[in-house]
């Protein structure tokens, strides 16, 4: 089991969000998994459930590598994402008019296979 001490002392974690924080610790660096992609690792849930679960219980874990089908980074955290994006070499793209990168999909999506 994770612990998820720095989130909530003494607090268990539920069985699906264990789940999907256990796929994020097995993304590789500077690899990425969107949401759908984990949930449909998992054959269970939806980018909906993952995203609440990484929202609620994802302090602890690296969150930055669970992202938007888009490839946008996450809405308020973007420059720490970024800052790990780039110790970790994870691709990434830039877009026309935009102030921030977008994470290149498809250079560094992740099937979940070993590499």
């Amino acid at each position: 089991m994770l612990d998820v001490s720095e989130e909530a002392p003494g607090t268990e974690l539920p069985p699906y969000a264990e789940r999907v924080l256990e796929v994020t610790e097995i993304i590789p660096a500077g690899r990425v998994m969107t949401y759908g992609d984990v949930a449909e690792y998992l054959g269970e849930g939806g980018p909906r459930q993952v995203g609440r679960v990484m929202a609620l219980y994802g302090a602890p874990v690296p969150w930055w590598r669970v992202i938007r089908a888009d490839g946008r980074l996450l809405p308020g955290h973007e420059l720490r994402a970024l800052e790990q994006y780039r110790v970790e070499g994870t691709p990434l793209r830039e877009v026309a008019g935009q102030h921030m990168p977008r994470v290149d999909l498809r250079r560094a999506r992740w099937d979940g296979r070993p590499e």
